[in-house]
């Protein structure tokens, strides 16, 4: 549990740790995130009531268009630059953005209603190491998410470009 965390974050976060919730959130959320977004000219998403989150706009890796994908994100020096976690909600098979990422790194993330160009990087290392840390001290359930699936979740550091 994050240190600090209220009644209702805890409950959050234990249902977000559910098989559930993986299975259903990735069909509901990101939509609902996408049209809330654009509808309120940007100034708010869903999701960030619950976790802080970016509006990621990266080039897809095979086609190059513009992909536009709601994430949740651990700012951080108060939106200096940004975690970005790659956890497909438990699921096997890493998230389609992360692959974007590796292919086009220069990328645009909406923070807080400002439009913002970042470059993204992969971390690895003792530097995944320590942003892993990091990461499960401010939303434990990703420790969950970890446990059931195979694969490595990637982290990315988005910085401004």
């Amino acid at each position: 549990m994050a240190p600090g965390a209220t009644l209702p974050v805890k409950l959050i976060q234990k249902v977000s740790s559910t098989l559930l919730f993986a299975r259903i959130a990735p069909h509901f959320i990101p939509a609902m995130d996408k049209a809330v977004h654009r509808l309120t000219g940007g100034k708010v998403l869903l999701s960030a009531r619950m976790l802080p989150g970016v509006i990621l706009t990266a080039r897809g890796a095979k086609s190059g268009e513009p992909r536009t994908t709601p994430l949740a994100c651990m700012p951080e020096d108060g939106g200096a630059s940004w975690l970005l976690i790659g956890s497909n909600f438990g699921r096997p098979g890493h998230p389609a953005w992360t692959g974007n990422l590796l292919k086009n790194p220069d990328a645009d993330v909406n923070w807080q209603g400002r439009d913002i160009p970042v470059r993204a990087r992969l971390l690895e290392g003792a530097e995944r190491a320590e942003a892993w840390r990091a990461v499960l001290g401010f939303w434990p359930p990703y420790a969950t998410y970890q446990a059931r699936i195979e694969r490595e979740i990637r982290l990315f550091r988005l910085e401004r470009r």
